[in-house]
């Protein structure tokens, strides 16, 4: 097994590599050894996931492929503390939204973990920002991303998409109400400008967007892009489709490119793009797999399953292959018409509590 020095000089060396390149199947390979080495890390540094190892993939031994690699529920950040460092080594703790009557997931970061997640994030949106800094509207409030050392998923978001922004201007005040004179004034002083606009989905379209619509307001960026990810739950309740997100969009902030990412507060820093044939992307630090909502098999292209998300990032807990609850299906590899290397796919929504209960049904017994 890699000692973790090792361990993190082989990360720092795979997140060097261009997200997206041109010799995927030398890069899958790659991959495969540095989440075999994961594995058996956190194998030996965090016992709550050594005995779930044991327990869930009893025959685990090297792995011939990604489907491979042992993985375990999202929702045993809720429950369990899975970390490989030791209290002191903790910079940062992650926490989840979480739904209403449920825990909160938590993470723990230590600084190479951070740094990691960092430097593959500012890989990622170089593909579709370059690599000078942009004006940036931040569509929540200042006060989301506030505390250094605990934050929610839309802090930790806010903070980690800053780092591609200057100057910063919060569309949102304190009640998230949206400061309509801040919105209008960063319009007219980059109206003209490639700039970034983020938020999360619901945020934006709820404290925004409606807003907008409901007063008749309307602010003209169009060299803006407008990166938003999460609360599609929220939205599909709302009975809101992407298409309509993404016109409103176009209407009231005169944006003309709109990018949902895929992510989650457990894999940091390895987040999906979505490209302009409205697919996501998974990128050189990371793939997806989608496995049978029973057996959990891996299921072929094409097929409808649970996703099941791989990142080589997580140093600090075991979060490099995470079985989520969300439902997808991959559509291809390396051959998407936009020119992008690497599975690209769909999520389709959130599954019914009942489907995801076997892994941690056989865990709590």
């Amino acid at each position: 097994m890699k000692q973790r020095r090792e361990l993190v000089a082989s990360v720092s060396e795979f997140v060097r590599t261009p997200p997206f390149t041109d010799n995927p199947s030398s890069i899958r390979a790659h991959l495969l050894r540095n989440l075999e080495d994961l594995t058996e890390f956190h194998r030996d540094y965090c016992e709550p996931y050594g005995r779930i190892l044991k327990k869930l993939f009893p025959q685990y031994e090297k792995p011939r492929s990604l489907s491979d690699i042992p993985y375990i529920p999202v929702q045993l950040f809720k429950t369990l503390t899975l970390r490989s460092i030791k209290p002191d080594e903790i910079v940062k703790t992650l926490t989840s939204s979480g739904t209403s009557g449920t825990a909160p997931s938590k993470v723990y970061l230590d600084r190479e973990t951070a740094s990691l997640q960092s430097k593959a994030l500012t890989q990622i949106m170089s593909s579709i920002l370059g690599k000078a800094r942009v004006p940036m509207l931040v569509i929540d409030s200042p006060s989301t991303a506030t505390d250094r050392s605990e934050f929610s998923a839309r802090g930790a978001g806010i903070r980690g998409f800053s780092m591609f922004g200057r100057p910063i201007m919060f569309a949102l005040d304190e009640k998230m109400t949206p400061r309509l004179g801040a919105v209008k004034e960063f319009s007219a002083l980059h109206g003209q400008d490639k700039v970034l606009l983020f938020g999360f989905t619901s945020v934006v379209w709820e404290s925004l967007l409606e807003n907008l619509r409901n007063h008749n307001g309307k602010v003209s960026l169009p060299h803006a892009i407008l990166l938003h990810g999460g609360g599609w739950k929220k939205l599909t309740s709302l009975a809101v489709s992407a298409t309509e997100f993404a016109e409103s969009a176009k209407t009231f902030l005169g944006v003309q490119r709109v990018i949902n990412y895929y992510g989650m507060v457990e894999q940091t820093g390895s987040i999906f793009l979505e490209c302009e044939n409205h697919v996501l992307h998974a990128s050189t630090y990371g793939d997806v797999i989608i496995r049978d909502a029973i057996t959990h098999s891996p299921l072929p292209h094409g097929e409808e399953g649970l996703v099941q998300s791989i990142s080589v990032l997580p140093l600090s807990y075991p979060g490099h292959s995470i079985l989520t609850e969300d439902r997808g299906v991959i559509l291809g590899q390396d051959d998407c018409s936009c020119g992008r290397s690497g599975t690209y796919f769909r999520v389709l929504g959130r599954i019914k509590d009942a489907e995801v209960r076997g892994c941690s049904d056989a865990l709590a017994k």
